[in-house]
């Protein structure tokens, strides 16, 4: 028996992407223990058996007495629970959780979830990032990459030597996420489901559903939104422009009412979980020709891929979709279901994780 401390930045995190590793360390007999800020899906990991760590802090700012503040707080936890390996997602857990491991001897194992802006974009920002990045990650036991674009970062900035692994994201639960009917033809469906944010091609989306009023179509929108975007979005849903629907809980329920899941970010993604949903689910896609994104599409095979921030582009890809006949839109879907089924089963990610633990 083990003791494995997971660092996760929301409980969403954890639970919609990697609840089938965290049930079968339990099931095999180790001691699961998980640190994240509060939220609903904390009762259910709780219920399963997982120890529950609260930490707060603010996923996106950069006060130095913050962030000193939650290095000094990962330290403590480590040191306080001892746990066998630890195991980081997203940014902050994964380089100050290393850095608290690295002090105390713990293994560390990183999943990069994508790099995020401050990381991408040059400039001093990113200098900055690197320095912790190469500091913390010095004697990990391993990074996981979900994108190739995201591993040749960390090695031609000299943050990875010979440590990383490339796997396939998050990975999909196929029982989760099973096919689905495909609707039949009359008014066809497309959703976009996300966080409502400029970076995740919102703007492009909404201009296409302008675009394209008055046809037998209808723009669905779902997802966490930020403050900048909630009156514009109730302002298009009085205009019956598009259906604003906020979060929803059966995703794998709502995304088998659509013809199509459009997701048309241009943000430093890790790889789109959305993405590999839709095509559980038996749903063609719709998304950008960036990292994270074009590993999951086959363009013309099970969807479309067309330029970052490219409304026209948007547009014309749903012309194209909406050209194809019935039978030829669910074979679209059905090569998506083909596709996540011999690449993206997270099964695949659930045993690379089982591999690290074993070696701790």
């Amino acid at each position: 028996m083990k003791r494995i401390l997971f660092l996760v930045n929301h409980d969403v995190v954890i639970y919609n992407f990697r609840l089938e590793i965290v049930e079968r360390f339990i099931n095999d007999g180790h001691e699961v223990h998980i640190s994240s800020p509060y939220g609903e899906r904390i009762d259910d990991l709780k219920a399963l058996g997982a120890i529950y760590h609260e930490v707060k802090f603010d996923r996106h700012g950069l006060n130095p007495k913050d962030e000193l503040r939650i290095l000094q707080y990962y330290k403590k936890l480590v040191k306080d629970v001892k746990p066998d390996i630890c195991l980081g997602f997203t940014i902050k857990p994964n380089i100050y959780g290393a850095i608290a491991a690295r002090k105390l001897g713990i293994p560390f194992v990183a999943n990069i979830t994508g790099l995020g802006t401050a990381v991408e974009n040059p400039g001093l920002s990113q200098k900055i990032m690197v320095a912790l990045y190469k500091y913390a990650f010095k004697d990990i036991q391993r990074i996981f990459y979900q994108n190739e674009e995201n591993r040749r970062f960390f090695v031609d900035h000299g943050i990875e030597k010979g440590k990383g692994m490339i796997i396939p994201g998050s990975g999909v639960n196929l029982e989760r996420y099973p096919y689905r009917k495909y609707p039949e033809d009359g008014t066809i469906k497309f959703a976009f489901i996300s966080r409502i944010m400029k970076e995740k091609g919102i703007d492009q989306y909404l201009d296409a559903a302008e675009a394209l009023k008055g046809r037998n179509v209808e723009f669905h929108v779902c997802g966490f939104c930020e403050p900048e975007y909630d009156g514009r979005l109730q302002e298009e849903d009085k205009k019956k422009i598009v259906k604003y629907h906020g979060m929803i809980r059966d995703v794998a329920g709502f995304m088998g009412q659509m013809h199509c899941i459009i997701h048309p970010t241009y943000y430093p993604e890790g790889l789109s979980n959305v993405l590999l949903e839709a095509c559980a689910t038996g749903r063609p896609i719709i998304t950008t020709d960036r990292s994270g994104c074009r590993e999951v599409v086959d363009d013309g095979v099970n969807g479309y891929m067309i330029p970052c921030q490219s409304s026209e582009g948007l547009i014309q890809a749903v012309e194209k979709f909406l050209k194809l006949s019935w039978k030829e839109k669910k074979s679209m879907g059905q090569a998506a279901r083909l596709k996540v089924e011999q690449e993206f089963d997270r099964q695949i990610v659930v045993e690379k994780y089982v591999e690290e633990v074993n070696k701790a």
